[in-house]
């Protein structure tokens, strides 16, 4: 019985997109190190920090991400732009 690796083929969008989520998660980091921050409400419906506000966002833009996939034939370049405007608008106002 011989044993098989399989690895991940890391396309370069692949790479990308895990590099600036690394970023931002260390630019989040030194942020909140430097100057630490106090919880508050906007359009979300429970007192948030900057850091949950930016898991939200993620998270609410994977599933739009896999939405879009699913019911539209449409280029993902659009969904892009979507997506980067909704955690814009959660971190600013949520």
């Amino acid at each position: 019985m011989t044993l098989t690796l399989q690895w991940m083929e890391w396309t370069l969008p692949t790479a990308v997109f895990f590099v600036v989520i690394f970023l931002i998660l260390v630019a989040m980091t030194i942020w909140q190190t430097v100057s630490p921050s106090v919880e508050r409400r906007g359009f979300l419906p429970i007192p948030t920090t900057p850091g949950d506000r930016l898991f939200i966002g993620l998270l609410g833009s994977a599933y739009i991400f896999l939405a879009w996939i699913g019911l539209t034939d449409l280029t993902l370049w659009i969904m892009l732009a979507i997506g980067v405007c909704w955690i814009i608008f959660v971190m600013r106002w949520g």
